[in-house]
């Protein structure tokens, strides 16, 4: 009986070590992917604002993106969603061309002045890249969520320079109020390493302000804060719910896919035309980082969910998170006005508030703020992402992601179902 617990021991350490190592070519994978999105997205950003003439090909941009898709990407269209259903279903090896085709169409998009992200474009880089090492160590179907769920944080980690959420993102993101510890070790490892391989390559994250000076926590304080939480929660479920609408409506209305982004791509065009600004579209890092120096016009946030609902929903390609962000930030600076927190703390809180809300993941939400804004910020960030998540709903961003132990104790949870009734329409379909 005495040595059963060194025989355990030693079998741990050979996995591990065995994990260790395909962990660290997963975040390698991961860091490079990113490095290239990150490069990318920053020339074409940049050619954008120095030629604004441009977002007058809108459209062209879309069509040629949605036909590409179209005739070559069948299989990869369904994008995230497809990384969750094979992460819940293994069934086959997703396709390298999955990669390029997402950076290409994630360039575009802003290229041309879509309003997106990034991060979904990081995890389907990094994913679709590391499923192929299935082909090398032919992975069981257990082994395969594991390598998935490491793609998933690598690519998360490496595109924000936030290991240690990208490491709980990519257990928490598959199921609404469960995690699985057992891909703990694989995800942190690719985190770090992804996130270590992007900065080693000379590409660095936006850095934002710490709050100058948190408030202790106080009765008033807390209330403050639950309902910031509250409202950063009933916005995140209005964009998501909103994207998936417009979503639904294109493919009702347009039989043809390649008209969908082309046709949004007019209606956004013109809306950045009749605004007379650009700060809509995009990553729109630039007026994130002011919601943290100044007070802002207090419909921002409503401006970038209506533009981003509209660019995704029409099928442009690129993530939802950084949107995200943009849409919190502004929300918590515009909150400032009427509650009685910093409006640096309130940007920081609504930063990831409204991303967990609607990703589902308040612990990687709150991580992230912790990462980002400093630990003094820990609980205010901590109480605005559970309270976000609590009143979001279940029908987040990803129509994939399973319904597990539920939000709530006190209401019945079909375990295992799509978070979103509809979500077999977000499905790639022979059209």
């Amino acid at each position: 009986m005495k040595t059963l617990p060194q025989v355990e021991q030693f079998t741990v350490i050979l996995q591990l070590s065995k994990w260790f190592i395909i962990s660290c070519i997963v975040g390698m994978l991961s860091g490079l992917g990113s490095a290239a999105l990150l490069a990318s997205l920053e020339w074409a950003t940049n050619w954008r604002e120095s030629h604004l003439w441009a977002i007058a090909l809108l459209p062209l941009g879309g069509f040629f993106s949605g036909w590409i898709y179209h005739k070559y990407g069948k299989k990869v269209e369904a994008g995230n969603n497809l990384l969750l259903e094979e992460i819940h279903h293994p069934q086959s090896i997703i396709p390298l061309r999955m990669a390029p085709m997402v950076l290409l169409g994630t360039n575009l998009t802003h290229l041309f002045g879509g309003s997106a992200g990034r991060e979904g474009t990081a995890l389907q880089i990094a994913a679709s890249l590391a499923d192929q090492l299935t082909k090398i160590f032919h992975f069981k179907p257990r082994d395969r969520r594991t390598l998935l769920m490491a793609g998933i944080s690598g690519g998360f980690a490496s595109v924000f320079g936030t290991p240690l959420a990208g490491t709980i993102f990519g257990l928490e993101v598959l199921a609404i109020g469960t995690i699985n510890h057992n891909a703990l070790f694989p995800c942190l490892v690719a985190a770090v390493v992804g996130d270590r391989i992007t900065l080693n390559l000379g590409l660095h994250h936006t850095p934002y302000r710490h709050a100058p000076l948190v408030p202790s926590i106080t009765p008033m304080g807390l209330v403050y804060a639950i309902i910031a939480g509250i409202i950063f929660g009933i916005i995140a479920m209005i964009f998501a719910k909103l994207t998936h609408q417009i979503s639904h409506f294109f493919k009702a209305q347009i039989s043809y896919p390649p008209l969908r982004p082309a046709i949004g791509g007019v209606i956004v065009a013109l809306t950045v035309w009749a605004i007379g600004s650009t700060k809509y579209i995009g990553l729109g890092i630039p007026t994130i980082v002011d919601a943290f120096y100044t007070q802002l016009p207090p419909w921002d946030f409503a401006a970038k969910i209506g533009l981003t609902a509209l660019t995704l929903g029409a099928g442009f390609k690129g993530g939802e998170v950084t949107p995200l962000f943009f849409i919190g930030a502004t929300l918590g600076n515009a909150l400032s006005l009427i509650l009685g927190l910093p409006a640096p703390l309130l940007a920081g809180m609504g930063f990831v508030g409204v991303f967990g809300g609607a990703a589902n993941t308040p612990i990687a939400a709150t991580l992230m703020g912790i990462e980002l804004f400093g630990l003094e910020s820990g609980v205010f960030v901590a109480i605005a992402c559970v309270m976000s998540y609590l009143f979001s709903g279940d029908a987040g961003i990803y129509s994939s992601q399973r319904l597990g132990a539920g939000k709530y104790h006190f209401m019945p949870t079909k375990k295992g179902q799509k978070s979103e009734k509809s979500a077999q329409e977000i499905a790639p379909k022979s059209e």
